[in-house]
């Protein structure tokens, strides 16, 4: 007997040492990478983060435009996302048979666009003029596509070898990204120095038709797309929150090349760019050549941050969507940013609750209960560089209601107020978020992103290699405290689909 509890003492005092060891390591590896990161801000004020790593012969850009669908204004929503596209269009060089004779046209198409607009908005517009207008707009388009050299941008990158050409936009952001072999450094350095220095917005009406395409099969014929867009209407009454990335279809339908344009002059100045470099590099010729390729772009004033504030709420908010679909219940509450202290108790919070199949929500609704068929949750919903949601949901199974999912729902959010979460479960959550950072850091491209992201959104990109830190410091009082703080009714928004009868 007394071996054995002789042998269990060495063993808890081995699984402490390795535990400790473990931490130990990753603060110096952490610390290790951090001192590995070379920073160059041009004069023009466009920052250049660059973390070099010889593991292999090839390089991630990740270029973070701090703008997205959260600056836009009513009358241009989508506009964000629509820039996006257009910025695969290509230059005054690239994408163009002959750039001076293609402007014209542009100009031409620009100027009928708008008579057409100023016809339409009249009490009783002339419809023989308008029709003759329109057969002259779509003359003058097939006019301006005989310049067009079609998907040249993306050809030229792709045949350089480029594993990652993509871009995305979000409520807070739009991203552009690439993924070369380390030897065409220089080249990505021309092409996207060409692209912000002279970039020419070609068949814009056909892309600004595709948006809308996307939006009627994303969003319109969609029910949960439906329920989003509203939700996060009700839920956010005056930030900017409250309307989806891909905007809203009148403003589609009515925005122009010269919105875009000006859009782009306004936020697309070198000091609202931060670049991300990870990979096969050499830090100094990275920023010799940028000084060269985009020091050329003329500086620009940072654009005014946005001014609105999401006001407190009074009481609970509902919405409901009537559509022929399975019932769906989502509750959000408001949270803070990501910069606020308790984001990573949140974090801990939406997590156990309702994040895999051993989170709380799936083992009670749906082992226990058998009243849902999927649950989960969501956190830094829709974005979270302003205060945003922290969410719930619930898909009922087959006899039973949106009701009963709240009911349980509420329930385990009652329990985690009076009682907090168990040592066992903060335990894992802190376990696999630090696997998981450390996955996304293996990742030339993802460690792009987070270096960009950690210096725009949080305010200096070595907070990247604080994440891990910030999670082992949670406490179950922690999570307790954010509970009963932010998880509160009467600031909840629910939203509920309703299946046609």
């Amino acid at each position: 007997m007394h071996c054995k509890k002789e042998f269990y003492r060495k063993l808890i005092l081995f699984l402490v040492f390795i535990a400790v060891f473990t931490c130990f390591s990753l603060a110096q590896t952490f610390e290790a990478v951090k001192n590995q990161v070379k920073v160059h801000t041009l004069k023009n004020e466009m920052k250049f983060i660059v973390l070099e790593r010889h593991d292999a012969p090839v390089v991630s850009f990740h270029v973070y435009a701090d703008v997205g669908s959260a600056n836009e204004s009513y009358g241009i929503t989508g506009i964000s996302h629509l820039l996006e596209h257009m910025a695969f269009k290509g230059s005054k060089v690239v994408g163009t048979t002959d750039y001076e004779a293609e402007i014209k046209v542009l100009n031409e198409l620009d100027a009928l666009y708008d008579e057409i607009k100023k016809e339409k908005s009249k009490v009783k517009p002339d419809e023989a003029k308008l029709k003759e207008m329109e057969e002259q707009f779509e003359s003058l388009r097939l006019k301006a596509k005989e310049y067009v050299a079609t998907d040249e941008f993306f050809d030229m990158m792709s045949k350089e070898g480029d594993r990652g050409l993509n871009a995305y936009t979000s409520n807070d952001a739009t991203q552009y990204i690439d993924s070369l072999p380390s030897n065409k450094l220089e080249f990505w350095m021309a092409m996207t120095s060409d692209r912000f220095l002279n970039p020419v917005f070609r068949e814009f009406f056909k892309e600004r038709d595709v948006v809308m395409e996307e939006r009627r099969l994303g969003l319109e014929t969609r029910p949960m797309g439906k329920l989003i867009e509203d939700f996060f209407a009700t839920a956010f009454k005056a930030h900017p929150y409250s309307h989806s990335v891909i905007g809203h279809m009148s403003d589609l339908q009515n925005i122009t090349r010269k919105d875009v344009e000006e859009y782009f002059k306004k936020y697309y100045g070198p000091s609202n760019l931060t670049v991300g470099i990870v990979g096969d590099v050499n830090p100094e010729e990275v920023f010799e050549m940028a000084e060269l390729y985009f020091g050329r772009i003329p500086s620009s004033p940072k654009p005014e941050p946005v001014r609105t504030e999401e006001p407190e709420q009074w009481g609970e908010r509902r919405v409901i969507v009537e559509a022929r679909s399975q019932p769906l219940i989502v509750g959000g509450y408001h949270r803070p940013d990501a910069r606020h202290q308790d984001d990573a108790a949140l974090e801990a919070l939406a997590n156990i609750l309702g994040q895999g199949r051993s989170s709380r929500l799936y083992q009670v609704l749906i082992k226990e209960k058998k009243v849902a068929i999927q649950t989960g949750s969501f956190n830094g919903f829709p974005d979270d560089k302003f205060p945003n949601l922290v969410a719930f949901f619930a898909f009922p199974a087959k006899d039973h209601t949106s009701a009963e999912c709240l009911e349980l729902i509420d329930k385990e959010i009652a329990r985690i107020k009076e009682e907090s979460v168990t040592s066992e479960e903060l335990t894992k959550f802190k376990r696999n978020a630090e696997k998981n950072i450390l996955n996304r850091m293996k990742s030339n491209s993802r460690m792009a992103a987070l270096l960009t992201y950690a210096d725009v959104v949080l305010g200096d990109w070595k907070l990247t290699f604080d994440q891990v830190k910030d999670i082992r410091a949670i406490t179950e009082e922690d999570v307790k405290r954010v509970a009963n703080t932010y998880l509160i009714k009467k600031h909840r928004t629910i939203g509920e689909i309703v299946p046609e009868k």
